[in-house]
């Protein structure tokens, strides 16, 4: 996604573009790189929700990741207007001593990103944000190891959030065929025991959010070698049944998803009070759907620009019907009208 959204002028090409291509309200994140420091104020005050930052290494150049006086230098001026930064927390020194073998066995990739990783990041992270009273958010937490630092700085008073997604709570690493790259993601998929503990930690609030992190690529670009695959899961369309197949089996309710999935997302971008509810003064954004109603995840039925999905075959409660946009019916058995999204900013 080019400009990367780290200045004003970026903003602008990307608001742009966006204004009438979009079939739902939309609004943009910024950018925290080694070098923009000047940049961050202005696109606050420009109406971002908040700021992205890598830890590690992202893949794409364009994007370098913050060592840890850059990562003290964004916080400072970040928390200087009590803005948000939201953190891929993998460190690139635990990554860096990881095995790295490549090749197309999901075990080996799975080695090469340990729960050390984002353990350690993590613990960066919530040591500046304690040092500078920052708020910052961590990105599609995959390791349950970090759970308890995280638990233990919410309850210090440290102003963080955490999110994780559909994939790591439906999907296991014993279950990834060898090279099968549309599994890949990074962090990455986990085993069944860590899944676990990211249940509960939804459920006793330690983790506040579920969030898609959709990733989409070419197929070309997801080859059966896990080190030069495509990092991405291609999620949007599934991610209400796929959480929902698997919340029902736990005995957790359509409304915990509900919250989980759009009241504290709403939240985490300021929007609570027009999104994330359906109450009186809210916008009327809802999807209509059948919860006990099933289907088989077929790859050709998506919407989706390129049609890959670590989804194929599985069989999912959640038809979704319709989806609505203001109180305006934008989608129905799988057809689009026109676009009607807005652009939205911070309040």
């Amino acid at each position: 996604s080019l400009p990367p959204t780290t200045t004003v002028d970026h903003l602008r090409v990307k608001r742009k573009t966006a204004a009438d291509k979009a079939h739902i309200d939309v609004g943009f994140w910024g950018g925290a790189l080694p070098d923009n420091g000047a940049d961050l104020r202005p696109l606050h005050e420009a109406g971002v929700f908040g700021f992205k930052a890598f830890l590690s290494p992202s893949g794409v150049d364009e994007f370098p990741h913050l060592d840890d006086d850059h990562l003290a230098r964004a916080l400072r001026e970040i928390a200087s207007f009590d803005g948000l930064l939201i953190v891929h927390a993998e460190d690139p020194h635990q990554l860096a001593g990881a095995p790295q073998r490549g090749g197309p066995r999901y075990a080996d990739f799975l080695a090469s990103r340990p729960r050390r990783a984002e353990d350690t990041a993590v613990a960066r992270l919530l040591e500046q944000a304690r040092r500078f009273d920052a708020r910052v958010h961590v990105l599609h937490l995959s390791s349950a190891d970090a759970l308890p630092l995280l638990a233990e700085a919410k309850a210090d008073g440290v102003r963080v959030t955490v999110e994780t997604c559909p994939h790591y709570l439906t999907l296991t690493a014993e279950e990834v065929p060898d090279g099968a790259s549309e599994f890949k993601c990074c962090p990455p998929i986990r085993e069944a025991a860590n899944q676990d503990l990211l249940w509960q930690a939804l459920a006793d609030g330690t983790v506040d959010c579920v969030v898609t992190d959709h990733s989409p690529s070419t197929a070309d670009l997801k080859t059966d070698d896990f080190a030069t695959a495509w990092g991405g899961i291609s999620g949007l369309q599934l991610s209400l049944p796929a959480v929902w197949t698997e919340a029902r089996r736990r005995g957790h309710t359509l409304e915990d998803v509900v919250r989980w999935t759009a009241t504290h997302t709403a939240r985490l971008a300021g929007l609570e009070a027009r999104k994330g509810a359906i109450a009186p003064g809210h916008d009327a954004d809802f999807a209509v759907l059948a919860p006990d109603e099933t289907f088989t995840v077929d790859p050709a039925a998506l919407q989706h620009r390129n049609r890959v999905t670590a989804y194929a075959g599985r069989t999912l409660h959640g038809v979704v019907r319709s989806t609505w946009l203001r109180g305006e019916r934008v989608l129905a058995d799988g057809e689009f009208t026109a676009p009607k999204g807005r652009l939205l900013t911070r309040p």
